[in-house]
């Protein structure tokens, strides 16, 4: 698990994989170009937690974070809470990616509720949910644990949806590595397709600069808008 904490405005909670370290480059490159004065009200300081120190020490010193150490799944609301409580926004991109249901209940399911409730002791308002299309791999035959798997996910989208918090929930498409090409296509509802984990990292820097966007959900697919603009086009009002 790791959470981040960019100038002490954001906790994350994820996995130490390709969209975390995307998470900490996109939000480094777009703090530093950034106006004088949005960059002043960004300084401060920033934390990523990790359940291995070695493995976050150096994308973190890069992105010019303190590295702590602590698992999700071990951690009470309250030790969450108390990691959350000079922050903004909690963004939850933890998922076990259809494991043993034991670990997806733990972290799909109770994980989620338990960052919410943490959010709630914290006092912090804004809850980001990266979720899964529902139509994913629905062409496949999939095993039981990954049928567990999406609707554990889908109870997390209800519970988030139903919470009294400023919420967002983010579903990408098939995640895929490779670098990211700046153009998406986001919205209310979208095809099933596939887009990079550096396109979701970048798009989810956007989403949490614009506070516009509250209480809705919305589908992330490859595509041929900007980043930026696809981001704007869904603020509402």
């Amino acid at each position: 698990m790791c959470a981040v904490s960019l100038a002490g405005s954001k906790v994350c909670i994820g996995r130490e994989g390709s969209i975390a370290r995307g998470r900490l480059h996109h939000w480094h490159h777009r703090r530093h170009r950034w106006s004088a004065g949005t960059e002043t009200a960004l300084s401060g300081r920033r934390r990523v937690w990790a359940r291995s120190p070695g493995r976050a020490a150096g994308r973190t010193r890069r992105a010019g974070c303190e590295a702590r150490v602590g698992d999700l799944a071990g951690m009470t609301v309250e030790e969450l809470a108390a990691v959350s409580g000079d922050v903004d926004v909690i963004v939850f991109s933890a998922g076990s990616n259809g494991g043993s249901k034991e670990v997806t209940k733990a972290i799909d399911g109770d994980g989620v509720v338990k960052a919410m409730k943490a959010a709630g002791l914290a006092g912090v308002e804004r809850f980001v949910l990266v979720s899964v299309l529902p139509e994913s791999w629905r062409e496949r035959n999939l095993g039981d644990e990954v049928e567990y798997y999406f609707a554990v996910k889908k109870g997390a989208d209800v519970a988030v949806s139903r919470s009294d918090l400023n919420w967002l929930i983010v579903r990408p498409s098939l995640l895929l590595d490779g670098p990211g090409s700046g153009t998406v296509s986001l919205g209310p509802a979208e095809l099933h397709g596939e887009i990079t984990r550096d396109d979701v990292a970048a798009t989810l820097a956007e989403l949490l600069h614009e506070p516009r966007i509250d209480r809705q959900i919305l589908e992330l697919n490859s595509g041929s808008t900007p980043i930026e603009e696809a981001v704007r086009a869904n603020v509402r009002g």
